[in-house]
């Protein structure tokens, strides 16, 4: 479904969706939803949030299965690109087994991408390959995240290299060559987490 054009601005080869036009307690227009390791529902619904970046609406992942190795996605179906540059404003909510949420590049399928996540029981950035839904860390680092306040989540990649910023800050750096076709972008979850997500971002 295509992108009404207030949801959808794009200049230059960046997309920038926001969710302010889409219907409250609908699933988001232009995204599909999967979900990596698991067979239970996932529920991605455009909800309202007076503290939301612009307009006061958020993209919200909003179930709360608690199985350990679960994680929501939802995939946008608007580009399939290989070399991306991709950001995102995030606000963990809830969630007992964990409170994390990021970003997918490369996607091929629901259980083969690359994954940037931002942990805020953890206090923690980390950069994962996921291959037939087995994840691997390939690199991270320390950041504070407060529950219920907005942070900033980035991944730049090109080639082999991936760059990783959390807040504005460079965080780390690292290669890896498993994916090396283009693939879809989308959002991430974990297991019980409830995560509110404002403006997607992306460059390629």
């Amino acid at each position: 479904m295509k992108l009404a054009r207030d949801q959808l601005l794009a200049r230059a080869g960046r997309l920038a969706i926001d969710f302010d036009t889409m219907e409250s307690g609908k699933p988001p227009v232009g995204f599909t939803t999967a979900v990596t390791a698991s067979s239970a529902p996932v529920v991605w619904l455009v909800e309202n949030d007076p503290s939301a970046p612009h307009g006061g609406k958020v993209l919200a992942q909003e179930s709360t299965d608690a199985t350990f190795y679960r994680f929501p996605l939802c995939i946008y179906q608007g580009l399939v690109a290989k070399d991306v540059d991709v950001s995102v404003k995030l606000k963990p909510i809830s969630g007992k087994v964990d409170q994390a949420g990021g970003v997918v590049v490369r996607l091929l399928d629901p259980d083969n991408y690359y994954v940037v996540r931002a942990d805020a029981i953890e206090n923690n950035v980390r950069l994962y390959r996921v291959v037939h839904g087995k994840r691997t860390l390939l690199a991270g680092a320390e950041l504070r995240l407060v529950a219920g306040e907005w942070h900033t989540l980035r991944i730049a990649v090109k080639g082999h290299h991936f760059r990783v910023w959390g807040d504005g800050r460079a965080m780390f750096e690292t290669d890896d060559a498993t994916f090396q076709e283009a693939g879809k972008v989308g959002l991430w979850t974990k297991a019980d987490s409830v995560i509110h997500f404002g403006e997607l971002v992306i460059e390629s």
